[in-house]
């Protein structure tokens, strides 16, 4: 009934699922400690050296769910008892060494790590190597291998790090929360704070001495990510669950894309803030463009507003692709409109330890936003909303736009314009490389993902995008 991009997703969905059901039956602090075994059972295949290994760091997962082993509001950490089976010496000399007279390697080596043994081959002397790199570009032979971390690797704004004892850090003055770290660990030793225990019990308190109606607000980048299920169905699913509405997350994009494209007008230069992981590589790596980043709220944000005007006692629960979006929600340039948020993977979890089969659901209809606002959830989706606003309304100002995505692309784009935004420029950052539609929050990050969000927009009107935004904001048709 699901697709995971890999067993170690798998893994992380068991125990949110088995964690998830125990608290809706009232049954978690008196059986938390038998999922290990649960997931683990004795006759079953161990996936590392035992399975006693594997049932401790499957109970570390369960304690990252409980919330029991994180410190301060990272959204995302290294489980060390699962951080243990990476390669840990970055440079190696492999059997293409000719044991040359030359010996480039090792006059290039700051730190003399690097000696001749008898058969006149070198060898890298782990204790004093400090993976410079030097002797892997001077060896004429290409015989010095390189072998990067997957997690280091996918780190491009180098937040992670190696301890002393060979294990993954993250440094979280650095880190921006984006979780390609975690997306590309393979032994799932990385993971996500999760919020899923947090919407159960705003779920099961509705009711309660001061009852309040629990709102989801659904990003679009949910298309194409259950497969075996539509949306209506999974608005069902949501509601079977105990939300009051379910609402798309586009309507707020519609907002933010009419609102940014008058900023832009009126100051002349703009940088989106819908991704807070963008948002918060600008201000820690270039803060003197910081002055740049819009002031307007994020599409999560304008869309939960919406809503708690209309009903200040609500709870809402944003649903999505994203893990930032859990420090983003308590920050308080959220305004405190969001009270909780859930990735896909955390909303697969949810549905199935109710045992609800959404492929079977009759369907529900989603409120319609526009064409542009769900466009927002993939690369160039933004951009496009806001020269759309920008023609439509007849603003006086001809933008030159830069989309990017990935923070690779976002570096070039930073560097290109570090002394100053030309009039005119409008930057669109996306952390994740094809935009929200591949966050490391996501069921899957499949290339279709891009077809079937296109498809979804495809189904919206691109004429009432202006229309819907003055109803909601209250604003006068010129």
């Amino acid at each position: 009934m699901r697709k995971f991009d890999t067993r170690t997703q798998e893994l992380k969905y068991k125990v949110l699922k088995e964690v998830a059901t125990l608290a809706f039956e009232d049954n978690l602090s008196e059986s938390y400690y038998a999922i290990p075994r649960l997931i683990v059972p004795d006759n079953g295949e161990s996936m590392r050296c035992c399975i006693y290994k594997d049932r401790a760091i499957v109970e570390e997962m369960v304690r990252g769910v409980l919330g029991a082993s994180w410190k301060g509001s990272a959204a995302i950490d290294v489980l060390d008892i699962a951080c243990d089976e990476c390669p840990i010496e970055r440079y190696t000399v492999s059997e293409g060494c000719r044991g040359c007279i030359s010996h480039r390697c090792m006059d290039s080596c700051p730190v003399d790590a690097i000696r001749v043994r008898s058969n006149k081959q070198v060898v890298i002397d782990r204790d004093k190597c400090i993976e410079c790199g030097k002797c892997f570009k001077a060896c004429p032979f290409g015989a010095i291998r390189e072998q990067i971390r997957p997690c280091i690797r996918a780190c491009k704004i180098k937040a992670i790090k190696v301890d002393k004892d060979w294990k993954a850090v993250i440094d979280h003055d650095k880190c921006v929360s984006c979780g390609m770290c975690m997306i590309k660990c393979p032994f799932g030793a990385i993971q996500d704070r999760a919020f899923i225990l947090d919407t159960i019990s705003l779920l099961k308190q509705r009711s309660g001495l001061k009852p309040y109606k629990v709102h989801a607000i659904v990003a679009p980048s949910i298309a194409g990510q259950f497969e075996f299920s539509t949306i209506e169905q999974m608005v069902t699913a949501l509601k079977m669950l105990g939300f009051a509405t379910v609402s798309e997350v586009a309507v707020g994009a519609d907002i933010t894309a009419y609102k940014d494209a008058h900023e832009l007008a009126e100051k002349g230069a703009l940088m989106s803030s819908c991704c807070p992981s963008f948002v918060a590589y600008v201000e820690q790596s270039f803060p003197h463009m910081a002055k740049y980043i819009s002031e307007n709220a994020s599409p999560m944000v304008e869309c939960a507003k919406l809503i708690k005007d209309k009903d200040p006692d609500c709870k809402i629960v944003f649903i999505g692709p994203c893990i930032s979006k859990k420090q983003e929600c308590r920050m308080p340039r959220a305004g405190g409109y969001v009270d909780n948020v859930i990735t896909f993977e955390e909303l697969q979890a949810l549905v199935d330890s109710r045992e609800i089969i959404v492929s079977e659901l009759a369907p529900t209809a989603i409120d319609s936003a526009s064409y542009y606002g769900r466009v927002f959830a993939r690369a160039g989706g933004v951009t496009e909303a806001v020269k759309h606003v920008i023609e439509a309304d007849g603003l006086d100002i001809q933008p030159n736009i830069i989309a990017a995505d990935g923070l690779d692309n976002i570096k070039i784009a930073m560097l290109k314009n570090a002394k100053g935004l030309p009039f005119g420029t409008f930057i669109e950052g996306m952390a994740c490389s094809g935009g929200c539609i591949n966050g490391s929050g996501c069921v899957n990050h499949d290339v279709r993902n891009i077809k079937a969000i296109n498809a979804y927009s495809a189904e919206a009107s691109q004429d009432v995008m202006l229309d819907n935004v003055r109803r909601d904001l209250n604003i006068e048709k010129k």
